[in-house]
């Protein structure tokens, strides 16, 4: 015999004085498919729960932007409702009425108005 064929059989009887544990590969199979299912169900929940939150971030965003509007309407519509109805109070305390003619007053050269307007200026 070769010195090949000698070392290779010192190896393999080195090799055969370890035991390996028994691996049951039945076993290991199914536990690997139980494995992979499960991940599976999880991708599935996790895109499903994400597509959810996406829906419904979407959906509130809409709802601000609306509701923005609407404030802004809101907010200018009171702005001018209550500008408008206090000086239509204040009108009605001075008893103001609404203008049909209008006349204006002449003032003369030499009165002592146009006098004082000159002094002011």
């Amino acid at each position: 015999m070769t010195t090949i064929t000698l070392n290779h059989r010192a190896i393999y009887n080195r090799i055969s004085l370890i035991s390996l544990p028994k691996v049951s590969w039945k076993l290991f199979y199914l536990f690997g498919i139980l494995l992979l299912s499960l991940i599976l169900v999880f991708y599935i929940f996790s895109v499903n729960e994400l597509t959810k939150g996406v829906y419904l971030i979407k959906n509130y965003n809409k709802e601000i932007s609306g509701l923005l509007q609407e404030n802004k309407i809101l907010g200018n519509n009171f702005a001018n409702s209550s500008f408008l109805a206090k000086t239509q109070e204040k009108a009605k305390e001075l008893s103001f009425e609404k203008t049909k003619n209008i006349k204006y007053v002449q003032i003369l050269e030499n009165s002592l108005v146009q006098r004082e307007l000159n002094n002011i200026k």
